[in-house]
């Protein structure tokens, strides 16, 4: 009998595959397992440390044999910014002290991990929330990245939060569409596209 896919709340049991599927991912949506020479290090930054610090706002979607897409996020992302600072980037600055950049975009994770990118607080002011979502490639285009947002916007919704943002690489604009359909708008590009959401 077929399995049928559900999306759950993320739990400590899911990083491995946080981190997998991150790496698989982070490319523009496809693997980039050859970009990074340490395959954590996307995951350091875009999608563990939502589970470990803000786990009311992380699901996966579980395939039958564990997750398969995850979508995390941060009701307040300034708040979260201090928190990662305090409980999460010491550790993980620690683990990647050593680390000798080898591959195409080992830099600029370890330069991310370093020092991360403040958001401008004219955006956050309407858009205090941010999301991240991503599925691995058999998982896309199957309406489950849909779902997943569907998912995390309830949360939000649940918690008062007043409206949203993300963002996408230039690179990867294809997309754009996908979350327009779903009620997200362009309000910023100083250099990836951030696409916000009134709550």
């Amino acid at each position: 009998m077929a399995v049928t896919p559900v999306i759950r709340p993320a739990t400590e049991a899911d990083r491995p595959a946080l981190y997998e599927i991150c790496l698989r991912t982070a490319d523009n949506g496809s693997d980039a397992s050859q970009l990074y020479s340490d395959p954590h290090l996307p995951g350091y930054i875009w999608a563990v440390p939502y589970q470990v610090l803000a786990p009311n706002f992380a699901f996966v979607l579980d395939g039958g044999e564990g997750a398969v897409g995850y979508v995390v996020s941060a009701p307040d992302t300034t708040a979260f910014a201090a928190l990662l600072e305090r409980e999460w980037w010491p550790d993980v600055r620690q683990r990647v002290a050593g680390h000798v950049p080898s591959r195409a975009n080992d830099e600029r994770a370890l330069s991310l991990i370093r020092k991360p990118e403040p958001k401008d607080p004219a955006m956050l002011a309407p858009y205090p929330a941010h999301l991240h979502i991503n599925l691995l490639p058999p998982w896309q285009r199957g309406g489950w990245g849909r779902r997943l947002i569907e998912t995390e916007l309830t949360a939000l919704r649940a918690q008062g939060v007043p409206g949203l943002h993300l963002g996408v690489s230039a690179g990867n604009a294809k997309v754009l569409g996908f979350y327009e359909k779903l009620g997200f708008r362009e309000v910023a590009r100083p250099g990836s596209i951030y696409m916000g959401m009134r709550l």
